[in-house]
């Protein structure tokens, strides 16, 4: 698939899958149930490396991740998060998108509306998803936000100016349902919700929760399709019996 099929499917109604993932294994896992876009998230500082912040996640460890997906994945549309500060500005952004789809990125997804480095990046024919709503590399506290009707215009304007730019799609995370089906409606670019409600173009879940990989609470927005936490603990209980046994 390209970035004419997401379109498409959006104009076609049908809904769009994207998952996080991080490795091969469950790359493999993802393209085998034919998901539609697998994005390797700079959630992987939380959930894979053990750190506090996505922002606190490098542009090596970024690459890293990538070309490990697209291992697993080789015939999936990948996109890879940009770290924080990773396009802090027009020339930096280009010069680490390109490592992104030289670890085998298909395009690269950036927070916010760094509206100069966004024109940079397609300027270079360097393929964007667009990321608004929460913005988890910069907020201080993950609350819902666009709930005030000023918020909620701000919004809906950016993911105007971002609709300009021909993006692969939008991500709008963590606002009100009302206002991802006002954005969905009001622009071309398909939109993936997480936590905007059902009347985005397709959703989006970190793996980690979609297969409760943790003994956390999972996110109000967040469900549960698996528990991988008590089946591994389970399974290495039994491994360690079996060992004991010997």
């Amino acid at each position: 698939m390209d970035k004419k099929d997401f379109y498409l499917m959006k104009k076609n109604g049908k809904a769009i899958s994207m998952v996080t993932v991080y490795d091969a294994a469950f790359a493999r896992m993802a393209e085998a149930a034919q998901i539609d876009m697998l994005l390797v998230g700079d959630s992987a500082a939380n959930v894979m490396l053990g750190m506090d912040r996505t922002a606190d996640i490098s542009m090596e460890a970024m690459c890293l991740f990538t070309n490990a997906v697209t291992q697993g994945a080789p015939k999936s549309y990948v996109i890879s998060d940009m770290p924080f500060g990773s396009d802090a500005e027009p020339k930096t952004a280009v010069l680490n998108a390109k490592k992104l789809l030289e670890a085998g990125a298909d395009a690269v997804k950036i927070e916010g509306l760094p509206l100069k480095s966004l024109k940079a990046l397609r300027e270079n024919e360097i393929e964007i998803v667009g990321h608004l709503g929460l913005l988890p590399q910069t907020a201080k506290n993950f609350k819902q936000v666009g709930q005030n009707e000023e918020e909620a215009e701000k919004i809906l304007e950016q993911a105007q100016i971002l609709d300009g730019l021909e993006p692969c799609a939008i991500v709008l995370e963590h606002i009100p349902s009302t206002l991802g089906q006002k954005i969905s409606l009001a622009i071309n670019a398909p939109t993936i919700g997480i936590g905007a409600g059902k009347h985005t173009d397709g959703q989006v879940l970190v793996m980690h929760d979609l297969l409760k990989m943790h003994p956390f609470k999972l996110p109000p927005f967040a469900k549960c399709f698996a528990n991988f936490w008590e089946a591994g603990v389970s399974a290495f209980c039994e491994y360690k019996n079996w060992i004991n046994e010997k």
